[in-house]
């Protein structure tokens, strides 16, 4: 592997240049033989045993989007069915635009993060009145978006507009730390993207970043060590039983059944400190989930 120390580069398509990188250090350049290896083993596995996913077998842009947020920090196959019922119920922007915020945290209740559906729906209403009903191509467009960060954004333009844009995703970053940093630590994002920009099929990302993050999911599997724990960006999940966040799940159950309940009803069935109950209502009705209308709470339609 050669390494240079040159400033990390911009990098276009179609003459348009999307993101540039300000990361701070050198960018590793790999041999054409680095890369043909790795990709060699990457599409190797991919031929073999790569996984028929339902969002896979579509470029409609509101599908690719949808799996996507579902797929934020949950496995694969607990998205399958969810992902499934959703599209059905929701089948495009201007149908989770006009659904009721009730009607689309029942249909995501069992992914978890309810604040993912909330992003989800926020962001339709602003593809109907900004973008007339469209995904924008852009990925800096993408990224100020709500509830889409670079990763997103990247994994967007590769799955839905065939744009080879490199992004890390938890199985991408796997898989290189895997290959390229077998015994060192505390590896940065910044070393890793840039051998994902180094080792891209720039003439089919979307097939690239389904290997490779089928790859990495394999690995997740079956190394003794997962190999993201070399990562100066790994943090391990906080524990949810006895969370905030589970309670917060707890009441928006509650009242997505019971509708509109008051604080006292509240505590008697969940049981909790009422100053606790008090600052997490406070902390949902905040970020837009629920209201209160005199002394009862209940989710906003």
């Amino acid at each position: 592997m050669l390494i240079s120390h040159m400033p990390r580069r911009t990098f276009g398509f179609g003459g348009a240049v999307f993101f540039k990188y300000s990361y701070q250090g050198t960018m590793e350049i790999l041999s054409a033989k680095d890369i043909g290896t790795f990709q060699k083993t990457i599409w190797k596995y991919y031929r073999e045993h790569g996984r028929d996913l339902p969002w896979r077998r579509t470029v409609d842009p509101y599908r690719i989007l949808v799996s996507e947020f579902m797929l934020q920090q949950t496995q694969v196959e607990r998205v399958i069915p969810k992902y499934r019922a959703f599209v059905k119920e929701f089948p495009n922007f201007a149908a989770l635009d006009r659904a009721p915020l009730a009607g689309v945290l029942k249909a995501w209740q069992g992914l978890g993060y309810n604040r993912r559906a909330l992003m989800l729906k926020k962001l339709a209403a602003m593809v109907i009145t900004d973008y007339q009903g469209k995904l924008p191509t852009d990925p800096r467009l993408l990224n100020d978006l709500p509830g889409i960060g670079p990763g997103t954004a990247g994994a967007l333009c590769a799955f839905v507009f065939g744009i080879p844009v490199p992004f890390i995703e938890t199985n991408i970053r796997r898989a290189y730390l895997h290959h390229f940093f077998p015994k060192k630590k505390n590896v940065l994002d910044a070393n890793v993207l840039d051998l994902v920009e180094e080792t891209l099929d720039a003439k089919n990302p979307r097939e690239w970043y389904y290997a490779l993050m089928d790859y990495g999911a394999m690995l997740g599997r079956k190394e003794k060590e997962n190999p993201n724990r070399r990562s100066r960006h790994y943090a391990k999940q906080s524990r949810f039983k006895g969370s905030d966040r589970q309670v917060r799940g707890q009441i928006l159950r509650l009242l997505l059944a019971r509708k509109n309940l008051s604080l006292k009803n509240i505590l008697k069935e969940l049981e909790q400190p009422e100053i606790r109950i008090v600052a997490i209502l406070a902390g949902l009705e905040r970020e837009g989930f629920i209201k209160k209308v005199r002394n009862l709470y209940g989710v906003l339609t």
